[in-house]
């Protein structure tokens, strides 16, 4: 083996066989085919003797196979990736070459001579070169994968014997330059366990399943979509592999794979952390969705933060009449701006840097622009720091909410959906407790309109979720750089945990909740398995293969709980069609109560007296108790 994997490595070094070489070999073999029929059926002695007649006759009839060649471009493909199809072509190639053949023979036995080799040899002259032809490419793909190929490529288990596992082993064996060997299936089907497939063993999905791949030198798992979540709900066995040092690569949860289409290695890449925590795809009514965004005047509010960008995104997509974006950062602003140049230049979009509570601003947008749909979204959300400037949390987070809500009355909008976050349930801190009064005061001012003490039309529609991966101040980010730094990482508490979304779901699921519903609701989302910080911590250190990193608890922060939740305790939910999204059933506020509640929440917080700002928000939510805070002493 050692002498086989030597040549191969001499031999495929070199650069690919030109294709004129390909095409002396197959005529080689052509002639090689003929010479033997003739040998074969006249005998040797016969053959020598006539060997001007054969000579003849074998041009000729290498010029016939010489058509079938050009015909079909044998000789184009590179001989060590051969497939099935190369080999089909070969035959088709032969077959017309033989054809020739038989036309050539007949038309010079009109002309009175009799060319060596008949009708049957001739045959048999084609059979024997397409199995030389085969054999050629065999072998020499035969070397390359057992010799040059294996050991310079790595070798790899396939996590799912299903379709999407077999498309995968198919496309390893069948691409160009392909850096991966296949070693292994694995399965949790027992009917395998321990069977052969397209030559390779399959194991059983456990524990074990690490030791059989560092038995036969596998270095990577590819997992197959469609048993990604099985997988990433076995946090043993990724730790596990983590641990030894098994590279996993899994389809990005940001992609999709619609199960029909071949699926290819190449739509696979290498985890991060995000593609490991156990999350269910989340499926959404998109025609529903555009349905209701296409031709239509829509505005975003915190346009250029990480949900609103995304959203524009995602309603770019449906074509609306009209985007009107709005942030007041500049730079990430002008991002946006470019984005929509690239990619949907068609839509007439607006990027204006503004703060939604510039009252006079926002009147000059609603007039000008008239949006049927507003999405929500910006908000001041850092925990520690609303907690420093609650009047800033008021100015706003509430009272910019309430100028936009106003507004959308007053202009004729027909739904507004509004962005709110777990942290507004039993909120312990300055900036969930500002977002639940901005809930109280949309839901109260659609009940005023339902009922007639306010008049209009808009639908007001609040979303609630938790943390978002990868969004701006998130702590993945944050525990990247950390650890790109040496470390140490910091979770603020070893029993601290929170519930993530990606982006991309979490704006798909407020568009759903958007197009649910007669208004009033405050949507919560499923946000799946709470994840705990410290584990997410280490699992991040183990990924980047750091062996110096260690993880500080540094307490928790002013206005931080360890858990979140998407309920208060006297809250219920009620089911909605789609399975990932409840509606629950809070408390109801009269909107001329929560009115004059805001109205002097809004001129306390110009006295920039934290104490009393905290005070006034307190009484509105009396659910809110600060936790490692200043501000307990006020409960």
């Amino acid at each position: 083996m050692n002498i086989l994997q030597n040549f191969a490595r001499w031999y495929f070094s070199r650069r690919a066989l030109p294709f004129w070489g390909i095409l002396i070999l197959d005529s080689l073999i052509v002639v090689a085919a003929g010479v033997l029929v003739a040998v074969l059926t006249e005998g040797p002695m016969h053959a020598l003797l006539n060997w001007k007649n054969l000579a003849i006759a074998m041009v000729v009839y290498l010029w016939c196979y010489l058509t079938g060649f050009r015909t079909l471009h044998t000789y184009s493909g590179v001989i060590r990736y051969s497939t099935f199809v190369d080999l089909q072509r070969v035959a088709f190639a032969n077959i017309i070459g033989m054809g020739l053949c038989y036309l050539v023979r007949w038309g010079m036995g009109l002309a009175g001579y009799v060319p060596t080799l008949d009708y049957i040899d001739l045959l048999t002259m084609c059979m024997l070169a397409t199995l030389m032809m085969w054999f050629l490419r065999v072998v020499v793909k035969f070397v390359y994968d057992m010799g040059y190929h294996s050991s310079r490529a790595k070798r790899v288990f396939i996590y799912g014997t299903r379709r999407g596992g077999v498309s995968l082993a198919k496309s390893i064996r069948s691409e160009e330059m392909s850096r991966y060997v296949l070693a292994g299936f694995v399965s949790e089907d027992d009917k395998y366990i321990g069977r052969r497939m397209m030559g390779v063993r399959v194991v059983k999905n456990d524990l074990s399943l690490v030791e059989e791949m560092k038995m036969r030198g596998a270095t990577v798992l590819l997992v197959s979509p469609i048993y990604s979540e099985k997988f990433r709900e076995d946090s043993a066995l990724v730790d596990k592999l983590i641990e030894e040092n098994i590279h996993i690569h899994m389809m990005p949860k940001s992609y999709e794979w619609d199960g029909k289409s071949d699926l290819n290695f190449t739509m696979l890449k290498e985890v991060d952390i995000e593609d490991l925590l156990p999350r269910e795809k989340i499926e959404i009514d998109m025609d529903r969705v555009g349905g209701m965004l296409t031709n239509k005047r829509i505005l975003i509010t915190g346009a250029a933060g990480s949900i609103g960008s995304e959203m524009v995104r995602q309603v770019a997509v449906y074509h609306p009449l009209e985007l009107i974006l709005i942030d007041q950062a500049e730079t990430p602003m002008h991002d946006v701006r470019l984005y929509m140049k690239k990619h949907h230049p068609n839509i007439e979009t607006h990027t204006i840097v503004t703060s939604i509570s510039n009252a006079s601003r926002m009147e000059e947008i609603y007039k000008a622009y008239r949006p049927e749909y507003v999405f929500h979204a910006a908000a001041y959300k850092h925990v520690p720091m609303m907690e420093d400037n609650p009047s800033e949390a008021v100015q706003n987070n509430i009272y910019g909410t309430r100028v936009m809500a106003d507004l959308a009355v007053k202009y004729g909008t027909r739904k507004f959906v509004m962005v709110s976050t777990d942290k507004a349930v039993n909120p312990t801190n300055v900036m969930g407790c500002s977002k639940r009064i901005c809930e109280i005061y949309v839901q109260s001012l659609d009940k005023a309109i339902k009922s007639g003490k306010v008049k209009g039309v808009t639908q007001f529609v609040t979303t609630r979720f938790g943390n978002v991966l990868g969004s701006n101040g998130s702590v993945i980010p944050l525990f990247r750089e950390q650890i790109r730094n040496g470390g140490p990482i910091t979770v603020t508490h070893p029993d601290i945990i929170r519930y993530f979304m990606l982006i991309p779901e979490a704006c798909k699921l407020v568009l759903e909740a958007g197009t649910m519903g007669n208004g009033g609701e405050i949507y919560i989302f499923d946000m799946g398995k709470p994840v705990r910080i410290a584990d997410l911590a280490k699992r991040m250190i183990k990924l980047s293969g750091a062996t110096n990193v260690r993880v500080e608890y540094t307490g928790l922060r002013d206005g931080e709980k360890l858990f979140e939740e998407l309920l208060n305790d006297t809250e219920v939910t009620k089911p909605t069609h789609h399975p990932k999204i409840k509606i629950a059933a809070v408390r109801e506020y009269e909107y001329a109560d929560a009115k004059r509640e805001e109205d002097e929440l809004y001129e306390l917080s110009f006295g920039y007296n934290a104490m009393e700002v905290v005070k006034k928000m307190k009484q509105i939510v009396p659910e809110f108790k600060s936790q490692h805070s200043p501000y307990e002493v006020l409960d």
